[in-house]
């Protein structure tokens, strides 16, 4: 019997030859990524001396940390904390990344993402590096044991394949196929699972719609999502790889957990209703509801891909008189590019509000709501209070149905504008 993609990088980083699901291994990741919070890494840092007698971790290029949150401070607090990192940082020799962008995603810029390595953070989002064959996974404050000790201890997880076939028509995004899984499989699915993600529709999507999917695995109830890579990921990384390994694949007769099988060929744009992730609607039975905030931005949903299209949209329009949209690059990279092409330029002549990238707007620090009001999102969650007020609701939907729902002040479908 062969083995899943999970499973083979388990094996190598446990120093088996195989393993299967439900060994007790003990596992040394090969990239340990966190990003500056209150309540973890000040936490962390200050356990692994206090508590485990460690002053500095034994392999500084294994780890990487990024300040994505609350830039910039506000409060002496919050630069404060973001001391403390840069600090740590400097004396560990740990890199220390800075309005670079958020970290799930900056992490594949610099050459995190390795088709075949194996990395953890706290943050599930993480899981966005599957989209390169990296087995990424959010393990929240257990990630303590990764900064003391030179291995974890997991049980191998079994893997739940997707296969995504078909082909997306204009107007649907890699964001409407994700929900579309949810909806079909459940919120629960692939609870404490690996979510792997195949298919015939997958050359028809891009890299930046690939890294949306995996992003939001969580919302399976996966541990993380993980897709096979193919010469055009491969290609991505090929200049940017921090360690060489070679990438490996799962087996034509590996065992899954599950497999499904869904056609994306006649989706339609979906919302996530208020106040639930799960609640993926077709955005038709939605349209004309008022809303008045749009974001666009997130780990999710800001890349180049995103702000094409939400700039097709706005392009010799204008954003309703009233209506706040707040766009947030996932990257300063994507940020420049976006500038570039002159992308940027339309959004803000249309009555955008461009802000350099940071998590600020999606956790709502940035861009608040309050009782009563809507906003359209690209962001990653629509729970009560995400973006301020807990009287305010979250419509999550994609980025050019965002835009078209600022031109209108309602829930709005795109394909009108495209």
């Amino acid at each position: 019997m062969g083995a899943t993609i999970a499973e083979k990088i388990l094996a190598r980083v446990s120093g088996r030859d195989a393993v299967r699901p439900g060994d007790e291994i003990e596992a040394k990741p090969d990239f340990v990524i966190a990003y500056d919070f209150p309540g973890y890494t000040d936490v962390i840092f200050r356990q692994m001396q206090e508590e485990f007698g460690i002053d500095k971790v034994a392999e500084p290029h294994r780890y990487a940390l990024f300040i994505d949150h609350m830039v910039p401070a506000v409060t002496p607090a919050e630069e404060d904390l973001h001391q403390v990192t840069r600090d740590w940082g400097d004396k560990n020799g740990v890199p220390v990344y800075e309005r670079r962008g958020i970290g799930h995603h900056v992490a594949s810029e610099l050459g995190y993402a390795v088709p075949g390595a194996f990395a953890v953070h706290f943050d599930g989002h993480i899981s966005q590096m599957g989209t390169f064959g990296t087995l990424a996974m959010g393990v929240r404050k257990h990630l303590l044991e990764a900064f003391v000790k030179e291995r974890i201890k997991m049980r191998v997880p079994e893997t739940v394949r997707v296969n995504l076939n078909g082909r997306l028509a204009e107007g649907v995004m890699a964001r409407d196929a994700f929900h579309h899984i949810v909806r079909v499989l459940g919120p629960a699915a692939c609870c404490f699972q690996v979510l792997e993600i195949g298919g015939d529709a997958l050359p028809g999507i891009s890299i930046d719609g690939r890294q949306t999917i995996n992003c939001l695995a969580m919302f399976t109830g996966a541990v993380t999502s993980i897709m096979n890579p193919d010469a055009e990921t491969l290609d991505y990384v090929r200049d940017r790889a921090r360690i060489e390994l070679d990438p490996v694949f799962s087996d034509d007769d590996a065992a899954y957990a599950a497999v499904h099988d869904i056609d994306v060929s006649d989706l339609e744009p979906v919302v996530v209703v208020p106040p639930r992730p799960s609640n993926t609607q077709d955005l038709a039975d939605y349209e004309g509801a008022e809303v008045h905030v749009g974001y666009l931005g997130s780990c999710a949903s800001g890349r180049l891909e995103d702000l094409e299209a939400a700039a097709r949209v706005l392009r010799g329009r204008r954003v309703r008189d009233g209506f706040q949209l707040n766009v947030v690059p996932t990257s300063q990279a994507i940020m420049e590019e976006a500038a570039a092409k002159g992308i940027l330029t339309e959004l803000i002549a249309s009555g955008a509000y461009v802000a350099s990238s940071s998590c600020d707007y999606c956790f709502g620090r940035s861009g608040v709501m309050t009782a009563g009001q809507r906003a359209v999102s690209t962001g990653t969650l629509n729970v009560r209070g995400r973006m301020g007020s807990p009287d305010s609701e979250i419509f999550i939907m994609n980025a050019a149905a965002v835009a078209a729902s600022a031109i209108e002040g309602k829930i709005a479908d795109p394909r009108k504008y495209l």
